[in-house]
């Protein structure tokens, strides 16, 4: 969004009133134009109760050390684009407020608003290869925020997400040197007197140019209690959550990173710290 500015054309020695009748008498004029791009700006002409125009005294030097220092055109351009890219963040992450990372679907209103933001910060990438940064950028701990892989209708009744278990945060911790990938999805029964426990899936990746091609290596769910739950339709869990195919990381800088996959899906994750997991 470029910043409404006011141009103020102070008073020189060649601008003159535009009348005998002004040049006769003291005070500001202030006149309105309209300048030939639209744009309306603020002229103010000053004439003075003299018989001619006066002499300004000559401006006294300053010493670099003691004159005011502007800030230059690179440095207010690069403050100008992180406070943008500020600005996508904070209404993207108020747009997910009670979204609950999107895994229970919402209307196509909200989708289309967060959508928008996510393809706003993907305009604004500060990493523009992000696989040549992996381990500067990528490395470590991240907690999903958001994903457009959804568990609707039957799925979730059948998985009891419905009823007497709930989901907790997903986590995904990156090792760059080994190049694998561990994905912990939380889960807490109701039924088991609020028994905790999660899904682990652990995969390798392969860097393909621009794209990272991730296999499938184990998975597993713990404590024994919940895999019993799930026993019955583990294949469509972890279906739900395979992340076998390539993925695209198309916005990443010190706290945010957007992908997305061969299956259309959108992954927006936050800087996490690992003890959480």
């Amino acid at each position: 969004m470029a910043a409404a500015s006011v141009l103020l054309l102070l008073p020189s020695p060649f601008l003159r009133p535009s009348s005998p009748a002004h040049r006769a008498r003291c005070g500001i004029a202030t006149t309105t134009t309209t300048s030939t791009s639209g744009r309306r700006g603020l002229f103010l002409f000053a004439s003075r109760c003299c018989p001619g125009p006066r002499r300004r005294a000559p401006a006294a030097a300053v010493p670099p050390e003691h004159g005011l220092s502007q800030p230059q055109p690179q440095a207010r351009a690069v403050g100008s684009y992180e406070a943008a890219l500020g600005d996508a963040k904070d209404a993207l992450y108020a747009a997910l407020e009670g979204m609950n990372r999107g895994i229970f679907g919402m209307t196509s209103e909200k989708r289309s608003e967060i959508h928008a933001l996510v393809e706003l910060l993907e305009s604004k990438n500060p990493t523009p290869e992000p696989t040549d940064k992996l381990q500067d950028k990528v490395d470590g701990c991240w907690r999903l925020v958001y994903s457009t892989i959804s568990i609707l209708g039957k799925k979730r009744t059948k998985l009891g997400l419905r009823d007497f278990i709930s989901l907790g945060d997903f986590f995904q911790m990156i090792d760059v040197k080994e190049e694998k990938a561990v994905n912990v999805i939380k889960f807490s029964a109701r039924a088991l007197k609020i028994l905790s426990g999660q899904l682990t899936i652990e995969a390798s990746y392969k860097i393909t140019t621009k794209t990272v091609d991730i296999t499938l290596d184990s998975s597993t769910i713990t404590p024994d209690q919940l895999m019993n739950i799930f026993q019955k339709n583990y294949d469509m869990l972890l279906a739900i959550f395979n992340p076998e195919g390539w993925l695209e990381i198309t916005y990443v800088d010190e706290s945010l990173r957007i992908g997305r996959d061969d299956k259309a899906n959108i992954f927006v994750l936050e800087r996490a710290d690992p003890s959480e997991v």
